[in-house]
């Protein structure tokens, strides 16, 4: 198991342990079971019931919770200090031990579907997991968190533990804190709870090696040492995935909901992928200054909401606009977008407009450092991803590396008209 401790002044503590597997690691005629297991982890281990495991951090003032993505399930804490030793054993417990009741399975599986009904329900959600579903077709990353209930109804307790068999082990797993601690008595903390509850006949009575990441600063490190990056001119092999599509749906809305997007960089494709959160940044990040949000609101007042978004994968990723407007509007609307889109594939920005761009884009990344919470969370995924704490300073260097050109390259390859797909829900 690898693990990466960040040392700070605070009386709390965020600790997470992120396992690399999601729903795109699960079969297909069991999609959902990821999530499913997620929510089981909370239901019984070998010593506690579902009662217990809650008891054990709220009673302190603490919190427990979960989360499930395409590629990663993440169980998280956040707890006082002197508290942490709990916390720590208690994610180690969960990941190892639990045993998945039949009975407590039956009765989670009607709270799943119930989420499942729930999202339908509300169409600004629903859209993009049907879009992605269409994007991807034929690719792990086409099924939804959720799954569906014909292929939930079909698991049962012994394949979920299967799955946990399969997937939770410690060199699958990255262990990470915020908090006031030294990184040595982290490493004994997750050393001693990792050989309590992780052990099989084989390796029955010997140590798992806990593998620590150091949490170093960009410049005493060399190994961190920011390259002057220029975006390649060679085809992406990321963005061979995923098929352009047309689809208009008919639903009782009292809105239409759209969303224009494609298949986009992934985690591997550096300084390509920092140059298309830029763009998606200017074109809807969420400042009310970002284009589509000051033309489509701001100016013609016809959305309340518009968003644009770039999730990256390991393999591939997705670009996305998601906007919802009076049915009558929608066609305005469409030709809004498209405008915006045209303008940012064909005309360079600006020196004064690409200053502003970075500058604003910079001050929302300083203010989500801040949180620490949110730092715990990405150390864990940095190293998933990376096998290394992505220094916060190289993004911000490679940010301000980046030329009107760059962008305009990345807009071209990315947003060209042929390459969008479209999905209404009207």
């Amino acid at each position: 198991m690898i693990f990466a401790c960040k040392k700070v002044a605070s009386p709390v503590a965020y600790c997470a342990l992120s396992i690399k597997t999601g729903t795109r690691y699960e079969p297909a005629q069991y999609n959902g079971m990821a999530h499913l297991v997620e929510h089981m982890l909370f239901k019984g281990t070998e010593k506690r019931t579902s009662n217990s495991i809650n008891n054990v951090l709220e009673r302190e003032g603490g919190e427990l919770n979960a989360y499930t993505t395409k590629e990663e399930i993440v169980l998280c804490a956040t707890i006082l200090r002197e508290d942490l030793p709990k916390a720590v054993d208690l994610l180690a417990e969960l990941a190892f031990t639990s045993t998945f009741p039949q009975k407590e399975l039956e009765k989670e599986l009607e709270v799943v579907y119930d989420e499942i009904i729930s999202y339908k329900d509300s169409p600004a959600e629903s859209i993009y997991d049907h879009f992605e579903t269409l994007l991807f077709k034929g690719h792990p990353l086409e099924k939804a968190i959720l799954g569906e209930k014909r292929t939930l109804k079909k698991i049962d307790s012994t394949l979920l533990k299967e799955f946990l068999t399969s997937n939770f082990r410690p060199d699958n797993m990255v262990f990470t804190v915020v908090g006031n601690i030294e990184e040595s008595a982290f490493q004994k903390l997750v050393q001693k709870s990792v050989n309590k509850y992780y052990k099989t006949e084989v390796e029955k009575g010997d140590d798992q090696p806990i593998e620590a990441i150091p949490n170093r600063e960009l410049d005493s490190d060399p190994d961190y040492e920011v390259e002057n990056m220029r975006i390649a001119e060679e085809g992406c092999s990321s963005l061979a995935i995923g098929t352009p599509f047309k689809l208009e749906v008919t639903k009782r809305n009292h809105q239409a909901h759209c969303i224009i997007g494609t298949s986009a960089y992934s985690y591997s494709d550096g300084f390509k992928r920092i140059a298309l959160a830029l763009v998606t940044n200017i074109l809807g990040g969420p400042a009310s200054i970002s284009r589509l949000n000051n033309i489509l609101r701001e100016k013609h007042a016809l959305v309340y909401n518009i968003e644009a978004n770039f999730t990256p994968y390991s393999d591939t990723g997705i670009f996305s606009i998601y906007f919802g407007c009076d049915k009558s509007l929608l066609a305005k609307c469409k030709e809004l977008v498209y405008g915006e889109l045209e303008k940012i594939v064909s005309q360079p920005l600006t020196e004064r407009e690409l200053k502003n761009a970075k500058k604003q884009f910079l001050g929302q990344l300083f203010i989500s450092q801040d949180n620490a919470e949110s730092q715990c969370l990405a150390m864990g995924k940095s190293i998933m991803v990376y096998g290394k704490i992505y220094p916060f300073e190289q993004t911000r260097k490679q940010i301000e590396q980046l030329t009107a050109e760059d962008l305009q390259q990345v807009a071209q390859e990315i947003l060209s008209k042929g390459r969008l797909s479209e999905l209404v829900y009207k």
